[in-house]
């Protein structure tokens, strides 16, 4: 964390101000490297999927979550100190002073403080746990307003948009959704800097899928790929995907193309497949909506922590939001032929109905002919409750021919957490070694992860090594590769400089660059050099950028 803050990653947010728990600031090279992990998502999951990407408003009406659950529910425990006047989250502050996993409950928090006579860390006692939403509220105009929150995942813009989103994709299943952007969640008390913020960065799939068909055509690329599983059960499983799928591990074969898929793009991102494993959602811990859930989760100095979260959501969503707003949000599946059927139907007696309702006739037909069939059909018209017997109508069998049928699909989704994501790249990068007899510190990025991809450093700060220097900057830059020029302190120590920040490449002018138009570039990681002609730098620049090649491809390699 040192390192990260001193040469530019993270900042504490309002710093100067004495900042605040659960913000944080990118500083360039932090934000260089975020941005490339949300370009190298795209690439995962919008570019080679049948997945677009939208941008939706990060304040949300109330009607919203009322309707998605999380202005009820979207809640964790608290307890306050009766002195002192500090809030904890109980299951966090019991897990850190008791080592105890408490239920995230009112009554288990209780009983847990009732049996240890857990105190406040200044030794007052603390109040009566309590339920805090973990939504920003706010209001949207002037005075009064209507009211809003900050939205807590990005999701719920998804599922508003879904009737446009299905007529974009001419309502042919499967098809995503994606975005990127900020969420907000007022945790109770911040304590692991990156690890758990209140406002953070969320790249999400939705996957619409037929929930008769839970199936993915690129499965058969990792059915055999041996993944680290933890089940709900705790038990350890490392073994093929069409195995986990097999033995019930994982529920269906969708969810695993979507463990075995953001597996591939962490490790290209940079994580180790050592510290990494995805772990099942326990029954009590899982969404009451979601069939099943996976966590992918890193192994960090703050322990395992949870990056990306993997669940089936069911047609919980888009059920609820149809229910809230009145609008239909299903999906017309044809079937290959029409097949005919044998359905009761309730048929209107007009004879009998326009006498007796008038006005009302017409709806009251209307609704009827859409009513199941019974005895008794109650039915409301312009507020107004009517119980109608087979007096106004007949109840016929009919045969018809049906073309297809109408369902609520259902949602996988994938859930990225950006900055934990990157803070645990950073982290799995971080490295030291030793050359020529001093300790050297080096982080180990992916070369397309760098947020800085090439140093030009000129040997000596005179006219004509800068002037050469400063044209390669310019013709390096022109092409697309983010470079720096640095002529600052010894070329030793500018090479270490940017070994600490994971520029894969050192471009070094020198006398014999004057001589006979030729650079040596420096790798990184194992410090070898190999000389080339400027010429020929951006091609064997950018082959080696997208690629992990040794640069021994490129000429006769010598020590730094």
């Amino acid at each position: 964390m040192e390192m990260l803050v001193r040469r530019g990653f993270l900042w504490q947010s309002f710093e100067i101000y004495g900042g605040m728990a659960g913000f944080i600031d990118y500083g360039p090279l932090g934000n260089g490297v975020r941005r490339k992990l949300e370009n190298l998502w795209r690439e995962f999951f919008v570019i080679n999927e049948r997945a677009v990407e939208i941008d939706t408003p990060t304040i949300g009406i109330e009607e919203v979550f009322i309707a998605s659950g999380h202005a009820s529910s979207f809640t964790d425990v608290a307890i306050e100190c009766e002195e002192c006047g500090k809030i904890f989250r109980a299951d966090h502050y019991i897990k850190e002073k008791l080592g105890i996993e408490a239920e995230e409950t009112i009554e288990s928090v209780k009983e847990v403080m009732e049996t240890y006579d857990l105190r406040c860390e200044c030794g007052g006692k603390f109040k009566h746990p309590e339920n805090i939403n973990l939504m920003f509220s706010t209001t949207i105009g002037p005075g009064k307003g209507k009211k809003g929150y900050l939205r807590p995942e990005t999701a719920q813009g998804i599922f508003i948009d879904f009737k446009r989103l299905a007529d974009y994709f001419r309502e042919k299943l499967p098809f995503g959704v994606t975005q990127i952007g900020r969420a907000y969640r007022n945790e109770i008390s911040p304590r692991q800097g990156v690890i758990r913020l209140r406002e953070f960065n969320q790249a999400e799939l939705e996957y619409f899928v037929d929930p008769r068909n839970k199936t993915h055509p690129q499965f058969e690329r990792y059915k055999e790929q041996k993944i680290k599983l933890v089940d709900k059960f705790d038990n350890e499983h490392y073994i093929t995907l069409s195995e986990a799928v097999e033995k019930g591990i994982i529920a269906h074969e969708l969810l695993a193309y979507f463990i075995a898929k953001t597996r591939e793009f962490l490790l290209k991102a940079g994580l180790k497949d050592e510290k990494l494993r995805f772990r099942q959602h326990k029954d009590d811990e899982r969404a009451h909506y979601a069939v099943d859930c996976w966590d992918a989760e890193a192994l960090t100095s703050y322990g395992w922590v949870e990056i990306v979260g993997i669940a089936d959501r069911s047609d919980y969503d888009l059920s609820k939001h149809t229910q809230y707003s009145g609008e239909d949000l299903s999906i017309f599946i044809p079937f290959k032929e029409p097949i005919k059927v044998k359905k009761k139907k309730v048929v209107p007696k007009m004879d009998k109905i326009g006498p007796t309702f008038k006005e009302k006739a017409k709806k009251i037909v209307e609704l009827l002919e859409k009513a199941e069939p019974n005895e008794k059909i109650e039915l409301e018209v312009d507020g107004e409750k009517i119980v109608l017997t087979t007096e106004y109508f007949e109840i016929k069998e009919v045969e018809e021919e049906v073309h297809g049928e109408r369902i609520i699909p259902h949602v996988i989704e994938p859930s990225f957490g950006l900055d934990r994501i990157t803070y645990s790249v950073l982290e799995h990068a971080f490295d030291k070694d030793i050359v020529d007899g001093e300790e050297r510190r080096v982080l180990r990025l992916k070369r397309w992860m760098s947020p800085v991809q090439v140093a030009v450093l000129p040997l000596l700060s005179k006219d004509e090594f800068v002037n050469v220097a400063k044209r390669i900057s310019e013709m390096l830059k022109a092409n697309g590769i983010f470079t720096e020029y640095d002529d600052s302190g010894s070329i030793g120590r500018r090479y270490r400089r940017y070994d600490e920040i994971g520029t894969p490449f050192c471009i070094t002018i020198d006398h014999q660059t004057l001589e006979d138009n030729t650079v040596t570039i420096r790798d990184r990681d194992t410090t070898k050099q190999v000389r080339v002609k400027i010429d020929e730098l951006v091609g064997i620049l950018k082959e080696l950028l997208n690629s992990e090649k040794d640069i021994f491809e490129f000429g006769e390699v010598f020590k730094e």
